[in-house]
């Protein structure tokens, strides 16, 4: 066990969960493996503890850093900001430019807040839909956070939310008053999401979604999901806090011309400093001036400086096309390999966030076998990626070449019949929530 291994052991006996994450747990890539932590990170790179270089192929700060760490341009911005004072008892003008830059990349919306994270920007979208539509009940699909409104959900059954993103979230510490104030629905199933309406006459106030969930929306999803909304006097929000800023210029609504009456935005809007955006119509998002929804640090400036530079870059050398681009050549990289290989595996995801599983009963302990082989090669792996544009061709034939080698070990195995378990370094990784101590 490197250092970073054995700090993570320490962790978790003084930070309940070992961090303020779960998905930056070790347990979900490489159990008692994993370097854990890192000393310096740049572009695609990273040298954890022991100083060992890697390039990330895992999640880039979880999706948040598309140009790259540490990205030069970002950085001078916010350095910049940080010498002229990043607080005072004034507010920071760039909020202000960032308000106008948003609201014209999204037609249809008039006005904007802002917040830190994803999970808070989406609560506070739900109070200020929940205020405008006057009713209390929310229908939603897919991952939003882990507010009680959100986990409020697993109170009636604890499975329903294992379908949205983790299983075996539980929902301690969740007033049970919320039962069955959200209900889910899944992606594509507008059959799901009429039910809910009708079991629910007048009560729902509120539908949020994701608009894309790995594939494409069905022919007529969203537009469906429109048409309840209107019918019902319900406010429409597109979570697009992973989605945002990944395949176009703002939300990735906007190229199925499907127009929400919210949408939030986080991650990939400062490259990796916290900020995060709710748009709206303006006479949903000037309700909010009559529900108290006010903190210190969203007034803090960098986040808006960050995310002004973020913007340019991404206009000036239209990332948004290198990011597919990369994905589609991991894709397609992965499934080419596995043919070679005899392996069966499920490729999906759109294109700037790929995903891989195996197609076996065992496909945890075979996704766990390839993020190790990987590591040893250099590479932080893991089932979902989301690329950079820090990435090169060059570098993707690297991880290509790396795939192919560990995925002819992995067929090997299974041509003897052997168990992937016995070639483990340590335990299966996790799939979803569990208690680490």
């Amino acid at each position: 066990m490197g250092k970073g291994a054995l700090l993570w052991e320490e962790a978790k006996k003084i930070i309940p969960g070992g961090n303020q994450l779960l998905s930056k747990r070790s347990e979900m890539f490489l159990p008692d493996h994993w370097p854990s932590y890192y000393k310096k990170a740049k572009g695609c790179e990273i040298w954890d503890l022991d100083d060992k270089h890697y390039y990330d192929f895992a999640s880039m700060g979880v999706g948040s850093c598309v140009l790259g760490y540490a990205d030069d341009d970002v950085d001078n911005a916010v350095i910049e900001a940080v010498n002229a004072g990043s607080m005072s008892s004034l507010n920071s003008w760039e909020e202000v430019e960032l308000a106008q830059q948003l609201i014209a990349l999204h037609p249809w919306s008039e006005m904007a807040r802002f917040s830190r994270t994803g999970g808070e920007a989406c609560s506070i979208a739900i109070r200020i839909a929940r205020a405008a539509a006057g009713k209390d009940k929310i229908a939603f699909c897919g991952y939003h956070g882990w507010h009680d409104w959100y986990i409020s959900a697993n109170l009636g059954d604890e499975g329903n939310l294992d379908g949205q993103l983790l299983p075996g979230l539980k929902p301690k510490g969740v007033p049970r008053k919320l039962r069955e104030t959200s209900i889910p629905f899944n992606y594509n199933r507008l059959d799901e999401l009429e039910k809910i309406v009708r079991v629910n006459p007048n009560e729902i106030g509120v539908i949020i979604m994701e608009p894309v969930r790995g594939h494409d929306p069905e022919k007529g999803f969203l537009e469906g999901v429109r048409e309840i909304a209107n019918k019902i006097g319900a406010v429409l929000i597109f979570d697009e806090v992973t989605s945002g800023f990944k395949l176009n210029m703002g939300g990735i609504h906007l190229n199925y011309k499907v127009e929400p009456d919210m949408a939030v935005f986080g991650k990939a809007l400062g490259n990796g400093f916290p900020i995060s955006a709710i748009l709206g119509k303006r006479k949903i998002m000037d309700v909010a001036q009559e529900s108290f929804i006010s903190s210190t640090f969203w007034t803090e400036r960098l986040g808006f400086v960050a995310a002004l530079a973020t913007l340019k870059k991404m206009k000036s050398h239209n990332v948004q096309k290198s990011l597919a681009k990369y994905g589609e050549t991991i894709k397609n990289g992965w499934l080419k390999v596995a043919e070679n290989a005899g392996l069966n595996v499920v490729v999906s995801g759109i294109s700037s966030l790929p995903h891989i599983s195996f197609d076996y009963p065992d496909a945890l302990a075979m996704q766990t076998y390839y993020t190790q082989e990987m590591l040893k090669l250099g590479f932080l792996v893991s089932a979902s990626m989301a690329t950079t544009y820090a990435y090169n061709p060059a570098l993707l034939e690297k991880f290509n070449n790396a795939t192919e080698d560990v995925f002819l070990k992995l067929s090997t195995i299974l041509k003897k019949g052997g168990d992937i378990t016995e070639h483990l370094l340590g335990p299966v990784k996790h799939a979803g929530f569990k208690r680490l101590t």
